[in-house]
């Protein structure tokens, strides 16, 4: 989860790196030809269209969970401050353009090669694209019931590795969500909370506070990290909080006076200097309950969403448009970014 690809596309010259990026992820995460030649197509149009209609942008993947958890997938990105579309619904059906020399036909063929394929874009704001890319084993599966999430990462200028990882686990009636923030950069910040998403797998049927104390074990060996982990009990309708170091983390909630309230993590570096003491903290969990979970590298002063179409969206939709609209190209990242948000189950 820590390899990430980013590509500027601000030329002609950089669909072709978007491409290629995709394949290198494809063949990473083991997928085979017919899925790798979607996942570069996929790749091709998107781009395309950041050149055609928002004046350029940026494409990000990221490897994820397969649906079922069982494999890995390819997640692409593609974030724009461009003029925004007006009609999503018809901007996905074929013949559907706003450029002279366009057939129309581009994310209308994203939506039938992508295994899931999200689009979210307001007037004036640019647009948020997701593709995402499964093993051919899995294209079909039926996803896992609860509560879902989705995330996204960056790494500070561009690296191979982030230091950020996220990790999402489905036990029993119990969904775990975790973000850690391996200390400082490169692979062995990548290697840190690489271990942490690793961990969770074996220890999800814990609450948060004695997650992190396995973590902390299984992070000694490592420079450490700053870690939070969210877990949701669905039947009960409660959210369980609980984070070591500098992970952020706020909820949508109908009792907070502005709709949002900030759960808040303890100091120190799991792997490290492990607390005597975590907190836990218990919150109600409705149908309307969304939480959004980051690292340091987002600017603390980010504004939550208020959109209700994006809010009912896709939730690596989500998290790709709050990292977006948290920067600006005045105040460049300083370091690792990851967001990732969990939503409840939004199945009918």
């Amino acid at each position: 989860m820590s390899r990430v690809w980013e590509v500027p596309v601000h030329d002609s010259t950089r669909v072709r790196d978007a491409s290629r990026a995709v394949r290198q992820a494809c063949g990473q995460a083991g997928l085979g030809p017919e899925r790798t030649g979607a996942g570069e197509l996929v790749a091709t149009e998107l781009a395309t269209n950041l050149l055609r209609h928002a004046g350029g942008g940026t494409l990000v993947v990221n490897l994820v969970p397969s649906p079922s958890g069982e494999a890995t997938s390819v997640r692409l990105f593609t974030l724009d401050h461009g003029p925004g579309i007006a009609d999503v619904a018809a901007a996905l059906r074929d013949g559907c353009t706003t450029a002279e020399s366009s057939l129309g036909a581009g994310l209308g063929s994203c939506l039938r090669n992508a295994d899931a394929f999200r689009l979210y874009g307001a007037p004036g704001r640019g647009t948020v694209a997701t593709a995402r890319i499964d093993p051919e084993s899995e294209r079909g599966g039926r996803a896992l019931d609860g509560p879902s999430a989705g995330g996204i990462v960056l790494s500070l200028a561009g690296a191979e590795t982030s230091g950020d990882a996220w990790g999402c686990v489905h036990h029993g009636g119990l969904v775990s969500l975790l973000l850690a923030d391996g200390l400082g950069h490169g692979p062995k910040a990548a290697h840190a909370s690489s271990a942490a998403v690793a961990e969770l797998r074996r220890a999800a049927h814990l609450p948060p506070p004695e997650i992190l104390r396995r973590l902390h074990t299984a992070l000694r060996p490592t420079r450490g990290a700053a870690v939070a982990v969210a877990q949701v009990d669905a039947e009960k309708g409660e959210l369980a909080f609980s984070g070591v170091g500098n992970i952020g983390a706020r909820l949508r909630a109908s009792d907070a006076a502005d709709g949002w309230k900030s759960l808040v993590s303890h100091p120190g570096i799991v792997g490290a200097y492990f607390p005597a003491h975590v907190p836990l903290r218990r919150v109600p969990w409705h149908r309307d309950s969304l939480l959004v979970v980051h690292s340091d590298g987002l600017p603390s002063r980010w504004t939550p969403p208020t959109d209700p179409r994006l809010l009912a969206h896709d939730p690596s939709v989500l998290a790709a448009t709050v990292l977006r609209d948290a920067g600006s190209p005045a105040r460049p990242p300083r370091d690792d970014i990851s967001v990732a948000v969990l939503v409840p189950d939004r199945r009918p």
